[in-house]
């Protein structure tokens, strides 16, 4: 849109009643003569209003551009009386004016909306505008908005050279701003604000704002235009000068850069002894590069694609040691314990003596944080010779960080486990995948799905990447994954591994894995030797009891390195040349005791039974308590107890129901009768099936008021029949019960085969009595009855 710049009128005379046009996202100034397109019906009857009588009509701007019909609300105040010069009816029934902008009006006052929009103005005088022109700080404005516009336009401003000539022979201020803020790129509120400006000095300092901006943007455009044609410029330059070394390099009868590398590529390729399928996806890939411009921006994606293929070890294993009684030293050397993870790393070497070929192993060790799955790895990769590769898999959501992107994503990568292998540079790893239970899915994909071919034995000789496009053989990799927990790995991955179980360290083990490996640790990473720092067995002890409470040996280290650290500090300050711990001032270096574990009860007591338990942690003797007291029948549990205890509490209740008539109890007890079964340490939660028997143990003691003796405990599920099923976590069960001081183990007939695992000097200790019937262990676990007592205290219940 042009304005064309008119002289003033000498004198307009506006009516009381004038026609408004309300306009969309267009400022009209004075002296300034622009076509219009009118399609409104308010605004064509506006218009023809207009036309009857002296053409002048008032032009406002809409507020918002999108409201249909504007209300006096949605108009601005201050507006533009205007000429109208010509019109031209559409055959769309709409109509062009051509308007020329007269002078600066306020709207007073709204008369009437129908048919068209009627309103009484006030006009802005001139006169004051002229009589405060003629001072020299207009004049130094004006000057230096003619020098900013100037510029602009030198700057590559899209303007017509007559615009910048009918500027210069603009002589009054105000009008100069006006002619000027039109030619801006500026919004329609930005303009209105000029359009309000009556002072032409503050007309022209927004005016003056604006092209600053203005001049800003033109500017730092100016210099990227500039650092593009320079780089344009040295492209060519190097282009041509690129040619030329051609051309001679050709009529001296030798390579260009370019051929002498593909030539040193392919010498690569057939250096690397590739499979033939992927030596001959390697030269196609490399005759397409040959007959690229080197420019071209597909070049270096192919080059970085040849290097990666180049640089794995296609054909390169690290020489195993396969002695055995070697392996099983260093083995022994770094890790206490582990046995069976021990003798399956001695099978598979025994294995490989014997086959020529066999496929890699894929093991996945399971068990509680701290309990050497991550650092066992390394002692195998050691004993076998070979090198080790350790992938943390935790949080990784992406299935593209296994098998990588496809080539057409700019940036692309191989996956993680062909990263790890080309950065190996051997085919034969122990490939540890560490934390794979913590693997998650999106919606970029499932990670673990795509290690399933990784893990299957069947499928790993052909490993697909999808940045390789070609297959890599895995077979040769001893994968070895590590998890806390089964349930969150799937099961299609699960049944690919070998799972073997870390059950968590006993307190023996820890003392010497300690003793053997913790402690000279400590001691070389504080500065102390042997002769300044002695840790007593009993200290070692109390520290494992109380102060850690875990199945691993992290924390038990930390306070190793605790006690290490204020010894070091007595020694420096002098207060003493040798630091002895002992049972009697450990406290002075760990404060006070932080855990307790459980112990045997007392006396023997009725409503009473020690029950095992296990925990990630270990195992603990668990107390169950059972009172009866007046009431209606109801059965409380309390002790945050879960589903599944609980129904073992119903089971329980429900089989002493049963037998209420062996037990001589009155069988209608229960229908006066409440019944409490608390499980003391109620901050805890706890769950599970094997203390059935222990309550039913309780509850039968509290109901015959038949105490349970102190010694016995006591694990197992129990069925409505009576009968008892077997559990799990014997072992830290049994070595509970030991530390507790117990004698007599009460365990499921069916878990007699889990005594293999205990050590010799516990079994030496207990008793173990296994049960099948709930009256086996009633007959173990109650003391009986006093016949006096009951002939002077008949018992009858309820």
């Amino acid at each position: 849109m042009t304005a064309i710049l008119k002289d003033p009128k000498s004198h307009i005379k506006l009516k009381e009643k004038m026609p408004l046009i309300p306009l969309k996202e267009m400022v009209v100034f004075p002296y300034m003569v622009i076509p219009l397109l009118v399609g409104r019906d308010k605004s064509i009857k506006a218009l023809e209003e207009a036309m009857k009588d002296d053409h002048i009509v008032i032009l406002v701007t809409q507020k918002q551009a999108e409201i249909q019909d504007p209300q006096s609300e949605d108009l601005y105040e201050y507006g533009t009386a205007a000429t109208v010069v010509q019109v031209l009816k559409l055959p769309d029934g709409t109509a062009k004016a051509l308007v020329e902008g007269l002078v600066r009006v306020k709207v007073v006052r709204y008369f009437q909306d129908e048919p068209f929009i009627q309103v009484g103005v006030e006009e802005l005088s001139e006169a004051k505008e002229r009589r405060r022109e003629k001072n020299t700080e207009l004049e130094a404005f004006t000057r230096n908005l003619m020098n900013q516009f100037e510029r602009c336009v030198r700057l590559g401003k899209p303007v017509p050279p007559e615009v910048l000539v009918a500027a210069f022979n603009i002589d009054s201020p105000g009008r100069l701003a006006d002619f000027i803020t039109f030619h801006l790129n500026l919004k329609s509120e930005e303009r209105q604000s000029i359009l309000e400006a009556i002072d032409p000095a503050e007309r022209i300092q927004k005016v003056s704002t604006f092209l600053a901006k203005e001049l800003e943007i033109l500017e730092i455009g100016s210099r990227i235009q500039s650092r593009v044609r320079d780089q344009m410029d040295k492209t060519q330059r190097e282009y041509f000068l690129r040619e030329q070394l051609k051309a001679i390099q050709k009529e001296l009868g030798g390579l260009s850069e370019g051929e002498a590398e593909v030539e040193e590529l392919k010498t690569k390729i057939l250096e690397a002894k590739m499979p033939s399928e992927v030596e001959q996806k390697a030269l196609k890939e490399l005759d397409r590069l040959e007959k690229m411009p080197s420019v071209a921006a597909e070049a270096p994606v192919i080059r970085t694609y040849l290097d990666w293929l180049i640089g794995l070890p296609w054909n390169i294993k690290t020489e195993e040691k396969l002695n055995i009684k070697e392996a099983e030293k260093v083995l022994n050397e770094d890790h206490y314990g582990l046995n069976q993870v021990k003798e399956r790393v001695l099978e598979y070497l025994a294995v490989r003596q014997l086959a020529e070929k066999m496929r890699g192993p894929i093991l996945c060790f399971v068990g509680p944080p701290g309990t050497g799955k991550t650092s066992i790895g390394k002692s195998i990769a050691r004993s076998l010779g070979r090198k080790f590769i350790r992938l943390s898999l935790g949080g990784i959501r992406d299935e593209a960080e296994i098998r990588g992107h496809r080539r057409t994503y700019v940036g692309a990568l191989p996956g993680r486990i062909i990263q790890s292998i080309h950065q190996i540079k051997s085919k034969n790893p122990v490939f540890m995948l560490d934390e794979i239970d913590k693997v998650g899915a999106d919606f970029r994909g499932d990670p673990s799905a795509a290690l399933l071919e990784a893990l299957d034995p069947e499928q790993n000789y052909a490993f697909s990447d999808h940045y390789l496009e070609v297959p890599f053989d895995l077979s040769d990799v001893m994968f070895i994954a590590t998890a806390n927990i089964l349930d969150t790995i799937p099961p299609a991955l699960r049944d690919r591994m070998e799972v073997i179980h870390f059950p968590g360290y006993t307190e023996e083990e820890k003392a010497k894995i300690a003793e053997q490996f913790l402690i000279p640790k400590q001691l070389r990473e504080n500065g102390l030797g042997e002769q300044r720092l002695v840790i007593e067995d009993n200290a070692l002890k109390k520290i494992i009891r109380e102060h850690t409470r875990e199945a691993g040996v992290r924390n038990l280290e930390r306070n190793i390195a605790t006690i290490c650290r204020k010894a070091a500090k007595s020694i420096v300050e002098g207060e003493k040349e040798l630091a002895a711990v002992s049972d009697k001032n450990l406290h002075e270096y760990l404060g006070a005791p932080k855990f307790h574990y459980g112990t045997a009860e007392e006396k023997d007591e009725a409503g009473v039974a020690v029950g095992l338990a296990w925990t990630e942690v270990g195992g603990d003797i668990l107390t169950i308590e059972a009172t009866v007291m007046k009431g209606k029948g109801n059965l409380t549990l309390t002790g945050q107890l879960g589903d599944v205890m609980r129904e073992s509490a119903q089971a329980a209740l429900s089989y002493i129901r049963t037998r209420a008539k062996e037990m001589k109890i009155d069988e209608s007890f229960y229908e006066n009768r409440d019944i409490h079964i608390h499980v003391p340490a109620g901050a805890i939660p706890k769950d599970g099936p094997s203390a059935g028997i222990t309550m039913a143990a309780a509850l039968a003691s509290a109901l015959t008021h038949r105490p349970t003796r102190k010694d016995v405990g006591m694990t197992g599920e129990i069925t409505l029949r009576g009968k008892v099923l077997p559990i799990g976590g014997t072992k830290e069960k049994i070595l509970a019960a030991h530390r507790a001081g117990l004698k007599i183990i009460l365990l499921p007939r069916d878990n007699e085969k889990d005594l293999e695992e205990i050590p010799d000097n516990v079994k030496k200790d207990l008793q173990f009595v296994f049960v099948e019937h709930m009256d086996q262990v009633l007959d173990v676990a109650l003391k009986k009855e006093q016949v006096e007592e009951r002939k002077e205290q008949p018992l009858r219940v309820g």
